[in-house]
């Protein structure tokens, strides 16, 4: 099913006051326990839903799940992250408040649903088991949580077989893809919501990709996972296992150190023939895990002068100690490998070298 459809049916909107609809939108019977609400029916090939809005709170009234592993014969969903529940309270109680995306549902038979064409209304019972959370049990419990109401898209099916029901559950789950982390570091940016260390590596990468000069040319992936190249997350990732290293640098001061110290590992690699596959996660991880042991070891022998010949100084004997069986294997961690490395940097280093250059 096209995630589109489920997401455009309404804008999340906070609510006036107790967190109760407009009565013309959402009214409840005489007996206290039947509510209408304006709804609109959709087909969509041999499927029909209703589209509406609810509040918060009433969502959160009368639905239920079942997780397969509370209910092995029947059960479908997921265990409840609690985390990811409470993180969606934060996100709403802080005021940015908008989750647009609609929480789908399949309706039970206790909930004695009944559509009213002439009018518009759907109409069911408030009762805790009145419907089946099919996606966005997260976002429900997230609401909550919440100590502010907001008006919630809905989606719901009627009459469908636990089958059917577990069958949308899996098309939900594996027809949409999540957007890819790498594009949402790439426009972290637009959103104005980067953090000084978000900043400092998004410069720092921009620098790598842009520079004639950089070690890393041709070799980065700003918005998505290639295969061969650095992303922004493998990238982000390798510097934060350094950061303090750069406390207080300014991007073009961690480019220029370590733009020298990467090309200088390229040229040790080349050695090997396998300059390139510094683009491999493992290796690259690894290689800025690295860095700290050799930029103490280029500021003892040249006084902090960060050059490519000063650093190759002190990896080109490195490299050629190591053998084409020391690159990165398919399955080995860049911890590892970092171990690895740095025993073979401490094994090639010599006290008299470090006291007489």
């Amino acid at each position: 099913m096209d995630r589109a459809t489920l997401t455009d049916v309404s804008e999340s909107a906070r609510l006036r006051g107790n967190g109760a609809q407009d009565r013309s939108s959402l009214a409840s019977g005489a007996d206290k326990k039947s509510i209408s609400a304006a709804a609109q029916l959709v087909s969509q090939g041999a499927h029909r839903f209703y589209a509406l809005v609810l509040p918060s709170s009433l969502l959160a009234e009368t639905c239920t799940v079942e997780p397969r592993v509370e209910n092995p014969t029947e059960g479908f969903q997921r265990l409840l992250d609690h985390r990811r529940a409470k993180s969606i309270a934060r996100y709403i109680d802080a005021g940015f408040g908008t989750v647009p995306g609609a929480v789908v549902l399949s309706a039970q038979s206790r909930a004695h649903m009944h559509y009213d064409r002439e009018a518009g209304t759907l109409t069911f019972r408030r009762d805790p088991r009145a419907f089946l959370i099919i996606d966005g049990q997260h976002r429900v419990f997230g609401f909550k949580l919440a100590k502010h109401a907001v008006d919630v898209p809905v989606v719901i099916y009627n009459k469908l077989k636990r089958s059917e029901e577990c069958r949308l559950f899996m098309d939900i789950n594996t027809k949409q893809r999540p957007v890819p982390t790498e594009l949402l570091l790439d426009i972290r940016r637009l959103s104005e919501v980067e953090t000084k260390a978000d900043a400092l590596l998004h410069d720092v990468f921009d620098l790598f990709n842009t520079r004639d000069d950089s070690a890393l040319k041709g070799l980065l992936s700003p918005a998505e996972r290639r295969k061969g190249m650095i992303s922004r997350v493998t990238f982000n990732a390798a510097l934060r296992s350094i950061k303090g290293a750069f406390v207080d640098a300014q991007a073009e001061e961690v480019y220029a150190v370590m733009n020298a110290y990467l090309r200088a590992c390229r040229h040790g690699l080349g050695l090997h023939n396998a300059d390139e596959q510094i683009a491999h996660p493992a290796l690259f991880k690894s290689l800025a895990l690295l860095f700290t042991n050799v930029a103490e070891r280029v500021a003892d022998r040249h006084g902090g002068k960060y050059t490519v010949a000063n650093f190759e100084d002190v990896l080109i004997p490195f490299f050629k100690r190591l053998k084409k069986s020391d690159l990165p294997r398919a399955g080995m961690s860049h911890v590892a490998l970092h171990e690895h490395y740095s025993k073979a940097l401490s094994a090639g280093f010599l006290i008299k070298q470090w006291l007489f250059n």
